[in-house]
This record gives C-alpha cells, structure tokens and sequence, in this order.
C-alpha cells in the first residue's frame, strides 16, 4: 500500500459509564491552525473489527501491512460430505436408539465403525487414524479415549452382548407376520489358523488352502437386512436353517412366516421342519427332479415360447405346488455356455489323443488314459455328454449328440416348489419371490468386496462375530442409503453409490485464521452435492 500522509492517525478513545467501558476508534487528522496544532474526526471506525482497525493504525504509520492472502490461514481440512451424508442417514433410521436406548460412549464408537465400514472400510486400528482426517469425531461427539483401537474392541464387545436385541428392534421395524423371509449361507475366508470357528469347507471364495466360517444372512422380501449369524467353516447350508427357525418363532415372535431358500438350502429334513412350526416355504427343484416331471408329462418345453409361467401338480408331492417357469435369456445364455464347455472340452480331449497317438514304444496304458481323460472332465464339467472309447495304446471320442439335446430342451426352465395356498401367492407371485433371492446375493457381494467383511484377521470367535455383526449393521446404513439415492443412480448408469459418496468427499471443512480471527468455515456445496442430501432427506450441516 502506498505511504499515507502522518498527519492522519487512529486514536482510540475509552470512556466509563457506571460498570461498562465504551472504546472508541476515531480516524482523525492533524494540522496547524494559527500556530496551534488541532485534530479534526474524519470517520468513526469503531464499528470495523478490531484487527481491521488496527490495519488501517498501521497504513497510516507507513508500516508495510501486505495482502488478504497473506493474512489469510487454512489450517485442518477435513472431510465432511460424506461422512455428514452416512451419520445423517444413521441418525435418521435411529440407529443410536436401535443400538441402546441409553446414551452411551460405545454407541459413538460403534456408529463411527459403521460409518468406516461404508466409506472407508479397513482394519480397526487403520479406522481410528481415518477419523483423525474427518469431521466424524466431531458429529458423533467420539470421547477422546473412543478413538483408540482398544475402545474400538470393548465397543464392539458391547454390541455382540445386545445382538439378540438389536436384531429384534430389527425384525419389529422391517417383518411383519405373513411377510416373506430371505435366507442364505456363504462362506468367508480368515487369514491364519487359531480361531475356534475356521474349519476347511466347501469354499466360495475359490480360496484354496485356506480356512473359513459361515455366515448366514436373514433379510426381508426386499433384500434389507435383519439379523446374521456366524458358524463354523465346515458347517452345510442345512444345517443352518432350523437355527433361524428357532430365531423368527422364539425371539422375534413372528407366527407365520414365508421361508425363501435355494435348492440347496431347503432340503427335506428341513422342509419337515419348517411344516412343524407352521411356516410357509417357497424353493426350487434340482435338475434330475424337473427331468422326471418332464419325462413323466406333467409338462412340455414345447409349449413355452417365450417367457411364461404355468402351475401344475405332481401326485409324489401331496400338498404342494409346482410353479414351471421359462426365460428365455437365461435358455441362450445356458446354450452358450454349453457350447464353450464342450469346445474346450474336445480341445483337451484332441491334445490326450495326439499324445497317445506318440506313445509308440512304452504304449499308455487304460488305466493312464483313463486318469488324465478324468482330469479333463472335472475340469469343465461336460462329461455327460460324451461318448469315450479307452483301450491301451487307444483312446477315441465323440459327442454325445442326443444327451445334448436331451438337456438343451430343459435350457431357461426352472420348477418351484412351494406349499403356501394358491389364494395367499399365486404362480407370479411365487416365482417373483423366488427371484427376490438375488437381493441377498447382492447383499453378499457388498458384504464381502465393498464392505470388507473379508479377509478376517480376528483370532478369537467373539471378535470375530461381533465383525460379522457390524459389516451387516453397515449393510443395513448402506441398503437404505442406496434405496433413498436410486432416483439419482437411475438417471446416470455410470454412476454408483461409491461415485457419489467420492463426490462427496469435495465437500470439507477447514479452519480458518483470518486477520486474527478463527472460525471454521465449510467449502462451497455443488449442486450435486445438494441433490444428494436432499434425496437422503438429512441436513447439510
């Protein structure tokens, strides 16, 4: 700035009125006037800021003042959009009162985990140095002690003991008697080899060499979820299911239910089960049954041209309905399939007969022919479907051309078995319930990929439980949170909630020092920004 003349000056005045000081700060000049020096009030300044006030004090010292910017300070940026979107949403649905009815510290920490889990899933202790960069600790009012891994655990110690009443706050809020209930099994892999739940087991991770427990997930017809379970690795889908019996009639209430299962799941000991306790069921028949049903007439592939479902009845399955239904999409997509296996099949068959072929002075005998032809069948898994001629020093095949098209006529069919009335849930009714079964797939691969329910390095069966239990509370924030943004995802099918939840992550709060004087100031939302808060129905705050 450019030197202002000495003869103006700042004076700053002080009077006393009873109790109170009143100060003023006068912008006044000097100058001589018959010999005598006066001062004249050019502009009162006392409603400018002090540090204003003492800027101008300065310029007309003639003491170098410098720009805005270099009184201007940005200390602690943090993230803020996202995490304000997950905690907003968290406190909409309630989840502090779902997790205690008290107020307590461990809830904090346990909605801070949650909100780790969706944005920016890792291990306990990598959760706790994320917060540090948030604005999380602040929203969620984390005591100082509840941010260090050790409370994180206790936390998480707390909330397996209320599992059981937590989840039935769960299943009052999201089933209803009569509802239809999803159930599913996967499995998940752990890193090392001491805790009491890792067993070798059928792994559906393709995790070779490594040990595993199970987790059963019980949602609603909509795919949200209520309560999880975790068993040991080697355990079968089976054997899961008279627990989650035990669970909906005993400790949620529920007297009737509809049970949704796989083919796998729902076997006939449990279906037993399931007709003890007056349940409703709904599953599907397994390739050689639905084979029967045709050979026997009960139905014709022909018959269904295009996408269709039809009801017919069996005589061996009394008091049950039978529910043909037919895609097209899922008939080519199965051709297709087929065909590749079958070529890549022939491949490797072409290669074993070129290597017999060379075998001219030690001759491969039919035992050695018959282990590698073995090995090539396991692998692709079409070995129906040829005709195989094996002899020492000799091995010729072909396709089985009529076993080919034997099983390409039941291609897009699957049969559905159910015993709930016709009046209660009619033929679409029962295979679109059925298909809802996909959700909890769904739900799995979030689980698993975008949650990080996997790979689990906990070594004691609590902890790891409780690590179970808060990746399917997370599910829960998630499911619902996608729910209220599907308008948004719709109109852009690039978009996803990760997507959104990185644009959010623009918005941040920073604290400012400007001029003497701090504040936090929070950057300028965009317009999407605005668009999702308003779709989440939670304040920007």
């Amino acid at each position: 700035m450019s030197r202002v003349s000495k003869a103006m000056h700042v004076e700053t005045i002080r009077c006393r009125r009873g109790d109170k000081v009143y100060t003023y700060h006068l912008l006044r000049q000097t100058y001589r006037e018959g010999g005598k020096v006066k001062h004249r009030t050019l502009a009162n300044l006392s409603h400018l800021p002090e540090a204003t006030v003492e800027l101008v004090r300065r310029s007309l010292r003639g003491e170098p003042v410098g720009s805005l910017s270099d009184q201007l300070q940005l200390h602690r940026p943090r993230q803020h959009g996202a995490v304000a979107a997950v905690v907003g949403m968290m406190r909409r649905l309630g989840m502090d009162q779902i997790l205690s009815s008290r107020s307590a510290a461990w809830v904090r920490v346990v909605m801070a985990v949650l909100a780790m889990r969706i944005l920016r899933p890792a291990s306990k202790l990598g959760g706790t140095l994320w917060w540090t960069t948030t604005t999380l600790p602040e929203l969620l009012r984390l005591p100082h002690a509840g941010r260090d891994v050790n409370d994180v655990y206790q936390a998480m110690d707390v909330l397996l003991s209320r599992q059981a009443t937590i989840e039935a706050k769960l299943a009052r809020r999201h089933l209803r008697p009569n509802a239809v209930v999803l159930y599913d099994l996967t499995s998940v892999y752990l890193e090392g080899k001491t805790c009491p739940l890792a067993r070798f087991g059928h792994n559906r991770d393709k995790k070779r060499g490594k040990k595993q427990f199970c987790v059963g997930l019980l949602t609603n017809d909509e795919g949200c979820p209520v309560a999880v379970e975790v068993f040991p690795g080697n355990v079968g889908d089976p054997q899961t299911l008279p627990a989650q019996i035990a669970r909906i009639r005993s400790r949620f209430g529920i007297e009737y239910v509809v049970f949704v299962g796989d083919r796998g799941m729902v076997v006939k000991a449990r279906l037993a089960d399931l007709q003890a306790v007056g349940f409703g069921w709904v599953t599907a028949l397994r390739a050689p049954e639905i084979q029967r049903l045709r050979d026997q007439g009960y139905f014709q592939p022909s018959l269904f041209d295009r996408q269709g479902v039809a009801e017919i009845a069996d005589p061996e399955r009394p008091g049950e309905r039978l529910v043909v239904c037919y895609n097209p999409l899922v008939a080519e997509e199965r051709r297709q399939k087929r065909q590749a296996l079958l070529a890549a099949t022939e491949q490797e068959l072409a290669r074993l007969v070129a290597r017999v072929q060379r075998r001219r002075r030690k001759v491969m005998t039919a035992d050695e022919i018959g282990l590698a032809v073995g090995k090539v069948l396991g692998r692709w898994k079409v070995g129906k479907h040829f005709r195989l001629d094996i002899r020492d020093g000799y091995f010729a095949f072909q396709r089985d051309e009529a076993s080919i098209a034997r099983e390409a006529e039941l291609d897009g069919f699957y049969v559905l078995r159910t015993n709930v009335p016709a009046e209660r849930m009619g033929p679409s009714q029962v295979q679109s319930t059925y298909r809802s079964l996909r959700q909890i797939e769904q739900n799995f691969r979030t689980m698993k990929s975008l949650l990080d329910l996997r790979p689990v390095y906990h070594r004691l069966e609590d902890r790891v439980r409780a690590h179970a239990f808060v990746c399917m509370l997370a599910l829960y924030v998630r499911w619902h949170m996608e729910r209220a943004l599907r308008p948004l995802l719709e109109e852009d099918p690039r978009q996803s909630f990760e997507g959104l939840m990185q644009q959010l992550e623009t918005l941040q709060r920073q604290t400012v020092v400007l001029a003497g004087h701090t504040f936090e100031k929070l950057s300028e939302p965009e317009p999407l920004h605005l668009r999702i808060f308003q779709l989440l129905g939670v304040p920007l705050a």
